[in-house]
Formats: C-alpha cells, sequence, structure tokens
C-alpha cells in the first residue's frame, strides 16, 4: 500500500492546492476582503481509493487579524486497520502580506505501516530557511538535488491548498483556476499548473457538504527538484492530465477552496470529497451541510 499512502500525503495535504485570482494592494485589505468576517473554518474530506473509503481529513483555519493558523488531522485505514492503517497530522502558521499568504512554519508527523516521519520547516520572506525530519533521510545519488534558489519564493502545501484562492464572483470564476503554483512539501520541489476546465452546478446531497457553483481546474504536475527521475508515481502524476481540484466559494468570504480533488495512482483513482464546511464568524458558527 505504497501508492495508497502516497496518494494520501499528496491529495490531503499537497495536491490540495489551488489558485489565486487578482493581486490586492495591502496587508490588511487583503485578509479582510478575502475574509469578510470570517474568523474559524473548519472544513472535512471524505477520501477514497479504488473504490475503498479510507476515512476521513479535518482542517480547521484559525485568523487572527492578517495572522493564520491551520491544523490538519486524519486516518486512513482499509478493513479496520488489518490491510492498511494510516494517520498523521499537519500544521501550517503564517500572515497575510501584500500579495497574499506568507508561510512562516509548516510540519506533517505520520504513521503508516513500517513507516514514520516528523517534518518541520520554517520560512522568513517566503524563503525555506530551515529543514529537520525525523527519521533523516540518507542521501541518495539518484535524486535530483534541490537548489537554495528553488526554495525562495514557495509555499507550503498547506498553505498553497487551501489560503491562495480568492475571487470576488462566487460562481465558479475560472479565473481561480489560470495560476502557477510553487510549492515545496519538505522533501520534493514541484510546481502545481492549474488551467480552467469546466464549471458545475453542485446539488447538495446527504455525501456532500456543498450546494452552488464549482470552478473545476486541470492540474498539471511539475516536479522540479528533491525526487528520482525513475519513481513510477511521480512519473504518473507528471505524465497525466487527469489530476484535477474543484474549487467552490466560502459564503461570506472572497476565499475559494477545495471542494474536490481527482488523482489518478498506481493502484487507481483517488478522491477527496468534502463533506461539511463550517465557519465561524465571531459567537456564531454556519454550517453548509
Amino acid at each position: 500500500m505504497v501508492s495508497a499512502r502516497h496518494f494520501l500525503s499528496l491529495a490531503a495535504v499537497a495536491v490540495l492546492t489551488c489558485g489565486l485570482g487578482g493581486t490586492p494592494s495591502g496587508d490588511s485589505a487583503f485578509a479582510e476582503s478575502s475574509l469578510g468576517s470570517a474568523n474559524r473554518i473548519t472544513a472535512v474530506y471524505r477520501v477514497d481509493l479504488a473504490g475503498f473509503n479510507l476515512g476521513n481529513f479535518r482542517l480547521t483555519t484559525q485568523f487572527r487579524g492578517t495572522d493564520y493558523e491551520m491544523r490538519g488531522e486524519g486516518r486512513f485505514s482499509v478493513l479496520s486497520g488489518l490491510v492498511f492503517d494510516w494517520r498523521g497530522t499537519t500544521a501550517s502558521k503564517g500572515r497575510f502580506n501584500g500579495t497574499g499568504p506568507e508561510p512562516a512554519m509548516y510540519s506533517l508527523n505520520f504513521q503508516g505501516g513500517d513507516k514514520s516521519q516528523q517534518l518541520r520547516m520554517t520560512f522568513d520572506g517566503g524563503a525555506v530557511t530551515q529543514i529537520s525530519r525525523v527519521p533523516k533521510k540518507r542521501p541518495n545519488p539518484h535524486v535530483i538535488p534541490i537548489t537554495k534558489e528553488q526554495l525562495e519564493g514557495v509555499l507550503d502545501p498547506m498553505t498553497a491548498a487551501f489560503l491562495y484562492a480568492r475571487s470576488g464572483n462566487p460562481n465558479g470564476d475560472p479565473k481561480v483556476c489560470d495560476q502557477t503554483i510553487p510549492v515545496f512539501d519538505g522533501e520534493a520541489r514541484f510546481n502545481l499548473i492549474l488551467k480552467p476546465k469546466r464549471t458545475v452546478k453542485l446539488q447538495k446531497n446527504s455525501s456532500t457538504g456543498y450546494s452552488g457553483f464549482a470552478a473545476v481546474c486541470r492540474v498539471k504536475f511539475i516536479p522540479i527538484s528533491g525526487y528520482r527521475p525513475d519513481n513510477p508515481g511521480i512519473k504518473l502524476m507528471s505524465e497525466t492530465n487527469e489530476i484535477e481540484v474543484w474549487l467552490v466559494s466560502l459564503p461570506g468570504t472572497e476565499m475559494y477552496v477545495p471542494y474536490r480533488i481527482v488523482l489518478p495512482t498506481l493502484v487507481g483513482y483517488g478522491y477527496a470529497t468534502s463533506t461539511s464546511f463550517q465557519i465561524q464568524r465571531g459567537a456564531k458558527r454556519a454550517s453548509l451541510d
């Protein structure tokens, strides 16, 4: 189930990524216009792979002025953990500057099968300044090396996923799909190129937590460094044209967040689909369920 673990770490953390429409004029202007009166957003995603429901991924985002803090957690298993069991947490902190979110810290901790990892990165001015990983990875001569310049002007997967897309048009604005996102996940440096594909009208039902319009983006995965060129999973993702991210507008904000992710893997198609969104404004909480 190595391919399943690879899908989970990418789909639940890294490939949940999207684009930014427009450029704000200042720190407060960006935060206030994008967030409206929201100060806490909670989203839950159901994760499926090759026809199996693996579990849920829950993300909570807290806003305080121009600062943000995110925390995600998930547990994924097949046959109650007899075949496959993976659990992890991820977090990101940062602030909004004049051009969008700027991460300060990112972490990812997981356990799955016989593997576990504790990863932490820090940023300064949009550049990665420190990486700590337990256990440490052994140098591999087959891995394309990462340069210092490639770690400048990048986002961590969490920030790229949930805080980088905005538009004043709530009806599935295709402009949020017209972007290139530079991402570093602590191991690999890659770009995600988003292009508009179509607009879909969603109907709320028992298994999904949203009704309205979604902008469906085609996502092209472009590996740059920190990976082995002969890695079968990387080769599949870089060659396929079937990765999709469905972005939806959160009412009362200018934020667009992932509603659905579609990702082909070596063992079948993977999907992460929202089952609920909750927006807290002050002491009031609104559910989109």
